[in-house]
């Protein structure tokens, strides 16, 4: 059953960005960031970045660090972010599906493990990362607010995460 639940389940689970522990990731041989744009890096519909979020983005930029958003937003959502942060970025990804994370590593240049995933949602984020193969990392989202079938996965996510992640 384990091994079923798995694909789900990320590598490493924390409360916001700032716990995301670098010096150990590039220890590990990650060079770069797949991120996830809505309630990993702002929250839902807004369109006010926390400067939790901009300081977290220069210090992982000044480390070295490559980043690039990849997110099922719509266009002008994710130019407005890769401006504003100044990185790369994907719309319309249509996460977990492996094509904007396939495109993201191949315009780092960086093998699937070099890169590390962050996002919010297990069932786009997590479970598209660990089918490429890379590292993930799920964050606990930045607002409650969200897409109404979002809301309703995230009870099935409560579940798996209670159950399966110290047993995994």
């Amino acid at each position: 059953m384990k091994s079923l639940f798995r694909r789900w389940l990320p590598d490493l689970y924390v409360r916001k960005l700032s716990d995301i522990p670098l010096d150990a990731l590039r220890k590990r041989g990650i060079k770069g960031f797949i991120l996830d744009l809505d309630n990993t890096l702002v929250a839902w519909n807004g369109y006010q970045l926390s400067p939790d979020t901009v300081s977290w983005m220069q210090r992982v930029k000044n480390l070295g660090f490559q980043v690039y958003i990849v997110s099922n937003a719509l266009p002008r959502r994710v130019r407005y972010f890769s401006e504003k942060l100044e990185v790369p970025g994907i719309h319309s990804a249509r996460k977990p599906r492996r094509r904007g994370f396939r495109e993201a590593l191949k315009a780092m240049g960086l093998e699937r493990s070099e890169v590390a995933v962050v996002g919010d949602q297990v069932f786009t984020d997590v479970w598209g990362g660990n089918r490429m193969g890379l590292f993930t990392i799920l964050v606990i989202p930045l607002n409650k607010k969200e897409f109404l079938l979002t809301r309703l996965v995230r009870k099935i996510e409560r579940w798996l995460l209670k159950k399966h992640w110290r047993k995994a």
